[in-house]
C-alpha cells in the first residue's frame, strides 16, 4: 500500500500540473489572441480607411476604371522587400513550417522568421493582395508557442503542445470558434490526440475566443441567415457537387505552385518578381476589383445570391489565377481566406445551375458547402471545416449538410492529390509527414548518436595468423584496417582469414569495397542498408575524406529504433 505522504507528494505534484496547464492556456491564448484580434482589425482599418479619400485620384476620366488597388499593390511589393532585408528571411514561413515543427524533437520555429513572414503578410492585405490572413496568423500563434516552449523548458507539457496551444489560439480569434480552434491544433498540426494535450490547448483556444470577443465584439465574418430546406432531398447534390469542389481544390493547390515554379523560370528578383504581380493584379482589378482582399464583402453577396452565373464564374478564375500569381510571386500571404472565396464562387455556381435544371434551389446551404468543402481539402482539416461552419451557423442541420461535400471533396483530393497543400509543401522539401512521426525522427537522427569506438584496428602488413590471433583476444569477428591519417582502407573477416595461408600479408585478404554507411547518414537510412547486411558491424565512413568514424552494429540500430518508438508511444498516448 502507498504511504501516506506519498499521496500527498502526488496529489500536490498534480495540483502544480493543473496549474502550470492553466498558466501556459490562459497565457498563450491571452497572447495570440490580442496580436490576432490586432492584425484583423488593423487590416479591416486599414483598408476602410483607404477606400475614403481615393475618390476620383487615378481615375481614368469618364470611367469608373482606377490605378488605385494597382498603386497600393507596388507600395506593398516594395515593403516586403524591405521586410525580407531586415528580417533576413529567403523565404516566407507559414503552417507547413508549424506542421513540420510539431513533428520534430526539437520542435524549434524561428521567431523572427515568424514575425517578420507575419508582417509581410500585414502588409501584402493593407495592399489589397488576394492573399488570406489565418495561414500567417496560424503560424506566429506556433512560433509563440515554441518560443513560450524553449523560454520555460517545461518537460511535462512538451513543445509540441505549446505548438498547438499557439494554433488553436489563432483559430479561435480569427473565427470566433473554440472548439474549431482545438480540433484544428490536432488534426491538422499535432496529428495525434491525448490527454496531456487536450486541457492546455482548450484552454488557450476558449481564452483566446473570449478576449477577442471583448475586444472587437463577436460578429461573425461572414453574415449567414439560416434558412434550411428539407435535407433529404439535397443529399445526392451535396455528395455530387462534393466531386466538384474537390476538383476545384485540386486546380487551386495546382496553380498555387504552378505560380512558384513560373516565378523561378523568370530568373527575376524578389523585387521586380513583387513589382510584376503587383501590375497584373493591379490590372485585373480595374474591373473586377472584387477578387483582391480577402473578399468578404465578396463573398456574403454571394451568400446572398447576388451575382449572375457569368460573373460567378468569372470571380472563380480569376480568384484562382491572381491568388497563385501573388503567392508565387512573393506577395506573401494564406490560402485559408482565398479557399474560402473560391468554394464561395464555386457553390454559388453550381446553385445557380442545379436550380435552373429545376434540380434544388438552396443557394446559401450550395455556398457554405463550396466554402466547407475547397477550404477543407487545401488545409487537410474537414473535421475542424465543419465545425467552424457550426459555430458560424449554430446549425446542426447547415454542419451536417456542409459536411456531406466536404467528406466527398477531401477524399477526391487526398487520393488524387495528397493530404493537403501544406503537406505538398513539405513533400517538395523531401519530408513526408505520411511516415509518422517515428520514421520522421529517425530520418533526422544521425548515425553518429550510436557509433561505437569497440572496433579492433589492424596494420595492412601483419600476417594473417596473427591478425587471427588478434581477432580471437578481441573477441570478435571483423578487424579495420587504417592508413596513418585514419582513412579507410578496407575490412577483414575472421572466417575467410581462416581459409587464407597464415604467411600472408593480411592486405592481400582485405575486404576493400564494403557496406560502409556515410557519416552524415540518418538511423533510418541504416536501418535500410542493415536489412540486406550480413556481418558484425557496418563501417562508418566520412565519404569526403575517406576517414573511418567508428562502426554501428545491428543491435546499435535496433537499440535507437526502439528508444525512438517509446518516445513517440508516450507523446501521442501521454
Amino acid at each position: 500500500m502507498q504511504p501516506i505522504w506519498m499521496k500527498q507528494n502526488s496529489l500536490v505534484g498534480s495540483i502544480k500540473y493543473l496549474l502550470v496547464v492553466l498558466i501556459i492556456g490562459i497565457g498563450i491564448g491571452l497572447l495570440v489572441s490580442l496580436v490576432s484580434s490586432l492584425f484583423v482589425f488593423f487590416v479591416k482599418w486599414f483598408i476602410d480607411t483607404r477606400s475614403t479619400f481615393i475618390n476620383d485620384f487615378l481615375k481614368f476620366p469618364g470611367t469608373e476604371l482606377s490605378l488605385m488597388p494597382m498603386f497600393w499593390l507596388l507600395v506593398a511589393a516594395v515593403l516586403l522587400v524591405c521586410v525580407r532585408r531586415v528580417f533576413h528571411i529567403d523565404r516566407w514561413h507559414g503552417p507547413a513550417d508549424s506542421i513540420y515543427a510539431a513533428h520534430r524533437t526539437d520542435n524549434e520555429l524561428d521567431l523572427k522568421a515568424g514575425f517578420g513572414s507575419t508582417l509581410a503578410a500585414f502588409i501584402s492585405l493593407c495592399g489589397g493582395a488576394p492573399v488570406g490572413q489565418y495561414g500567417p496568423l496560424v503560424h506566429f500563434g506556433a512560433a509563440i508557442g515554441s518560443f513560450l516552449s524553449d523560454f520555460f523548458g517545461s518537460r511535462r507539457i512538451t513543445a509540441d503542445i505549446f505548438i498547438g496551444c499557439g494554433v488553436a489560439a489563432a483559430i479561435a480569434a480569427g473565427f470566433q470558434a473554440p472548439f474549431a480552434g482545438i480540433v484544428f491544433a490536432h488534426e491538422a498540426v499535432l496529428r495525434h490526440f491525448s490527454f496531456r494535450a487536450i486541457a492546455p490547448i482548450a484552454i488557450a483556444s476558449i481564452t483566446s475566443a473570449w478576449l477577442s470577443n471583448k475586444l472587437f465584439g463577436g460578429q461573425p465574418i461572414f453574415q449567414i441567415d439560416v434558412v434550411l430546406p428539407d435535407l433529404l432531398p439535397l443529399v445526392p447534390t451535396l455528395l455530387a457537387s462534393g466531386l466538384f469542389f474537390g476538383l476545384v481544390a485540386i486546380l487551386f493547390m495546382r496553380l498555387l505552385f504552378a505560380g512558384g515554379k513560373l516565378a523561378a523560370r523568370t530568373g527575376l528578383a524578389p523585387l521586380p518578381l513583387g513589382l510584376l504581380a503587383a501590375v497584373i493584379c493591379g490590372a485585373v482589378a480595374m474591373f473586377v476589383p472584387e477578387v483582391l482582399g480577402l473578399g468578404v464583402g465578396t463573398v456574403n453577396e454571394i451568400l446572398n445570391d447576388g451575382y449572375v452565373i457569368g460573373f460567378l464564374i468569372t470571380l472563380l478564375i480569376l480568384k484562382l489565377l491572381v491568388t497563385s500569381l501573388s503567392i508565387g510571386f512573393g506577395l506573401f500571404g494564406g490560402i485559408f481566406s482565398p479557399a474560402l472565396f473560391i468554394g464561395a464562387a464555386a457553390g454559388g455556381f453550381v446553385a445557380k445551375i442545379t436550380a435552373l435544371l429545376g434540380v434544388v434551389n438552396a443557394p446559401q446551404l450550395l455556398t457554405v458547402a463550396g466554402m466547407a468543402s475547397v477550404s477543407a481539402a487545401v488545409v487537410g482539416a474537414p473535421i475542424s471545416v465543419v465545425l467552424i461552419v457550426l459555430e458560424l451557423t449554430m446549425s446542426y442541420e447547415f454542419s451536417v449538410a456542409a459536411m456531406l461535400s466536404v467528406v466527398v471533396a477531401t477524399l477526391l483530393s487526398s487520393l488524387v492529390y495528397g493530404h493537403s497543400f501544406f503537406d505538398e509543401q513539405l513533400v517538395r522539401r523531401d519530408i513526408d509527414l505520411s511516415q509518422g512521426r517515428g520514421n520522421l525522427e529517425l530520418m533526422h537522427q544521425s548515425i553518429t548518436t550510436v557509433v561505437s569506438n569497440d572496433y579492433v584496428v589492424l596494420s595492412p602488413s601483419l600476417t594473417v595468423k596473427t591478425a587471427i590471433k588478434k581477432l580471437a583476444e578481441a573477441n570478435v569477428s571483423e578487424g579495420y584496417c587504417l592508413s596513418k591519417g585514419e582513412g579507410f582502407l578496407g575490412k577483414c573477416s575472421l572466417q575467410k582469414l581462416l581459409l587464407a595461408h597464415y604467411a600472408d600479408e593480411l592486405g592481400m585478404h582485405l575486404i576493400t569495397n564494403p557496406v560502409v554507411l556515410n557519416h552524415d547518414a540518418s538511423i533510418m537510412q541504416a536501418i535500410e542498408v542493415a536489412s540486406d547486411f550480413v556481418g558484425e558491424a557496418i563501417p562508418v565512413v566520412n565519404r569526403n575524406s575517406n576517414k573511418f568514424m567508428g562502426v554501428v552494429s545491428e543491435a546499435n540500430i535496433f537499440q535507437a529504433y526502439l528508444a525512438t518508438q517509446t518516445r513517440i508511444r508516450d507523446l501521442e498516448h501521454g
